[in-house]
């Protein structure tokens, strides 16, 4: 993996440890506890209800159309994912399910999509079984492939899934919107938080149609795999996989040493999601 000097993560968090090391991440020395990773600036995170407010649109129905977005429970860690295309798949970053060693966190038993849909917290079990993962050892193989896509043990009709973006969105300086869930970092706890920002640099191109893009939303530890949507803010184009930075524990402002980055939903990742999604709607036909 190609790095700037200083720090390198994947944002995943890791229940049942010490603050200090709550945070599993490709870095060296890890950043001091609960710090934003990583901020440009003024943290510009905000909730659903806040965001709504500054634009003049209705919370309730943002809150509804969004709803897709949660936290993928797998083992001893969360990351973030949304349900895509089909109301029984999820998209997230593979590092999400494997570890640094490539072996899943957990089973069917203990791997679950979490949502909060009309006033109540739901989960779902992930059919570990039948994942689709970019890679099965995302810490040591190309960020372009840290990418997943899991199945639902049920439909989730609580939430309304999200569409692809049109291929063409997924380019250098394209308008973006950072759905996250997850971050244990942030000031409004695990809450969706919601960022306009944009997709900056392609960095790298992946073997199986995939790409690497920095972006420049503010991002925390727990979000991996969250969603970032494209202009008109309905249609996936990647997901935030991990940071690198010279100093990941104090905003600075974007640059080529510091910055988010993100696996854009093309390529393999794209075909894996619609033959998920096939395979949910060849079940609902029986």
């Amino acid at each position: 993996m190609k790095a700037a000097a200083g720090a390198l993560g994947l944002c995943l968090l890791i229940a049942g440890l010490s603050k200090g090391g709550a945070f599993e991440a490709r870095i060296s020395p890890p950043p001091p506890a609960w710090t934003p990773v990583v901020v440009f600036g003024a943290d510009q995170r905000a909730t659903i209800e806040a965001f709504a407010l500054r634009r003049r649109l209705n919370p309730a129905l943002l809150r509804r159309r969004y709803a897709a977005t949660g936290v993928v429970d797998c083992g001893r860690a969360h990351g973030a994912g949304q349900l895509t295309l089909s109301d029984d798949v999820v998209t997230t970053a593979a590092h999400v399910f494997y570890d640094r060693n490539g072996a899943l966190r957990g089973d069917g038993a203990h791997c679950h999509f979490v949502v909060q849909a009309g006033g109540q917290s739901i989960s779902t079990a992930i059919e570990v079984g039948g994942l689709i993962a970019g890679s099965t050892n995302p810490y040591n193989d190309s960020p372009a492939r840290d990418w997943a896509v899991a199945k639902l043990a049920r439909p989730l009709r609580e939430a309304e899934p999200y569409a692809l973006a049109p291929l063409a969105r997924l380019r250098p300086q394209a308008p973006a919107l950072f759905v996250a869930s997850g971050a244990i970092d942030w000031r409004a706890g695990q809450q969706t938080s919601m960022q306009a920002c944009r997709l900056r640099n392609a960095l790298e191109i992946g073997v199986e149609g995939t790409r690497e893009f920095s972006f420049d939303c503010a991002a925390g530890i727990g979000a991996s795999g969250s969603g970032l949507f494209d202009r008109d803010g309905g249609g996936l184009m990647a997901v935030f996989v991990g940071f690198r930075s010279v100093a990941p524990d104090r905003p600075l402002p974007f640059s080529a040493q510091h910055y988010n980055f993100a696996v854009t939903v093309e390529g393999a990742f794209r075909r894996a999601v619609q033959l998920q999604a096939a395979l949910g709607a060849m079940a609902a036909m029986k």
